[in-house]
């Protein structure tokens, strides 16, 4: 029997990336490098996990200074006025495939949406530390103009220089911490 645990983020083993339509031609992907966050969860009853993830928008990277400068800036995330985005889950629903749906708000910019996830549980054991890891995979998508992320420019040829849905996708290495206290 499982008991419901505090699991914390393995940020140096976590992948949070995007992509979005660049052009109306291409997709450009990024990643943002500073992610925080805990889950409660009891394995064996995932329907009653709580995820709180933090990331810090200033660790957005696509492998562009001048993109990611711009990125930074008021036309896009502001990070001087709103430094994180912040996910809190709300419910989890497990599929008859095996695999979750996770329904949970995202801030950003201060503006909060229900965003769902569909999540998988990729493993889970002992690490060579005495430890125990988790490992899940998301996917997700926004739609940039739904938080106020709405800078663009017209193409002559039609089309945007950058689309409107934004592509989420998620590795996480969870750390198990500690039991919690039966409620």
């Amino acid at each position: 029997m499982s008991a419901k645990t505090i699991w914390n983020i393995d940020s140096t083993h976590t992948n949070v990336e995007f992509a979005v339509r660049h052009l109306m031609i291409a997709s450009v992907k990024g990643r943002f490098g500073d992610v925080k966050g805990t889950v409660e969860l009891d394995l064996a009853h995932p329907a009653a996990a709580r995820v709180d993830v933090t990331i810090d928008v200033a660790s957005i990277d696509t492998r562009n200074a001048d993109r990611d400068a711009h990125l930074r800036s008021a036309d896009f995330f502001e990070t001087e006025k709103y430094p994180e985005l912040h996910y809190v889950s709300r419910k989890v629903e497990v599929l008859a495939d095996g695999t979750f749906k996770v329904v949970g708000d995202l801030t950003i910019r201060g503006v909060t949406r229900e965003v769902p996830l569909h999540a998988t549980l990729e493993g889970a054991g002992a690490d060579p530390w005495g430890g125990q890891r988790a490992g899940f995979s998301a996917t997700g998508k926004i739609n940039r103009g739904d938080f106020g992320l709405t800078w663009n420019k017209a193409l002559e040829t039609g089309g945007v220089v950058v689309g409107d849905e934004v592509k989420l996708s998620f590795e996480v290495e969870l750390v198990q911490a500690a039991a919690l206290a039966a409620a």
